[in-house]
């Protein structure tokens, strides 16, 4: 096993996620009133599934306990090819209502990256890296 083929993501409000990430660039076919929602991307696949049924589906009799509040310690990220790609998307992301968690700035490591929520607090990474490679299906090169 060394794929990820699919990152579900338990939503509160699927039409607004669905609103959300659409808006963001995100591409599906899905309508609003679907009662789950895949996303086709370069790689893999983000899923949208209302928050409740996703805990069922783990547990049916005893769910894990759905807690917004407390940071999961996941982030999802988005590498860019430019520091304006990463400003783009940024401002994309607060212009449909996301919440600028720290703005887009020079990191320790030599990159620019900065971090928003999603409507259900789901932490993104944007960043760029002067000297990253992507391949022919747009995914970043790690050489290490």
């Amino acid at each position: 096993m060394n794929r990820i083929n699919l990152i579900c993501l338990g939503v509160s409000n699927l039409e607004k996620s669905l609103s959300f990430y659409k808006s963001i660039g995100f591409q599906t076919l899905a309508k609003n009133d679907a009662p789950i929602v895949f996303f086709n991307n370069q790689g893999s696949k983000l899923e949208l599934y209302p928050i409740e049924e996703l805990a069922k589906d783990i547990n049916a009799d005893n769910p894990p306990e759905i807690n917004s509040n407390k940071f999961s310690g996941i982030t999802l990220a988005c590498n860019m090819k430019s520091k304006q790609e990463v400003d783009d998307l940024m401002l994309r992301v607060k212009e449909v209502g996301g919440v600028i968690v720290k703005e887009p700035q020079i990191v320790d490591w030599g990159g620019y990256s900065g971090y928003f929520r999603d409507p259900d607090g789901y932490y993104w990474e944007v960043a760029s890296g002067g000297d990253w490679k992507f391949d022919e299906n747009d995914m970043l090169v790690i050489d290490f």
